[in-house]
């Protein structure tokens, strides 16, 4: 009975090991929304971590989270470091590329609850009177992340995370 069960157990982990072997090497997650803005009024939000807090959907989950913004006061260079409870974790961001209303790319490095170090691009293209914004997430995916996305994928974790925040800054952008 033991060894039967035994068996299964080493059926099922084998399994799960072949399916994350199969997942892709990285992802990437995207989402977009047109604010009635121009890219002028929207773009600071993402290029000046001070605005941060006016739209990320992460701020809000430690009220009592450490964060400190330095290097430059915004566009390249400019850095965010944050550390808070379980859900908020610990990590750093550094904007890496800065064009004016149009692209913005930040070197996304996670410390905890799991490392990860990853990429978020935000582009701002115009769209009649207003402006599609698009955020992207992508990187590599480690084999502990590969198992993971058996179960979930990056998408159904954060792809939602993106939505609110979207629609966080569209209210800000649109704040007559």
């Amino acid at each position: 009975m033991i060894k039967q069960f035994a068996l299964v157990i080493i059926a099922i982990v084998a399994m799960l090991v072949i399916a994350a072997v199969r997942k892709p090497d990285t992802f990437r997650v995207e989402r977009s929304v047109v604010i009635n803005a121009p890219a002028e009024k929207v773009f600071p939000l993402v290029n000046d971590f001070h605005n941060f807090d006016r739209w990320s959907p992460w701020e809000k989950l430690d009220p009592k989270m450490s964060k400190s913004i330095t290097g430059a006061a915004s566009g390249v260079g400019a850095v965010y470091e944050w550390s808070g409870n379980a859900k908020a974790g610990a990590g750093r961001m550094q904007i890496t590329e800065s064009t004016p209303s149009s692209r913005i790319v930040i070197k996304l490095d996670f410390q905890k609850p799991i490392e990860g170090h990853n990429f978020s691009e935000y582009t701002f293209t115009p769209e009649g009177t207003g402006t599609k914004v698009s955020w992207v997430m992508h990187g590599p995916s480690p084999f502990v992340s590969k198992v993971m996305q058996v179960f979930i994928t990056m998408d159904d974790m954060i792809g939602g995370d993106f939505e609110s925040g979207l629609a966080a800054m569209k209210a800000a952008a649109e704040k007559a």
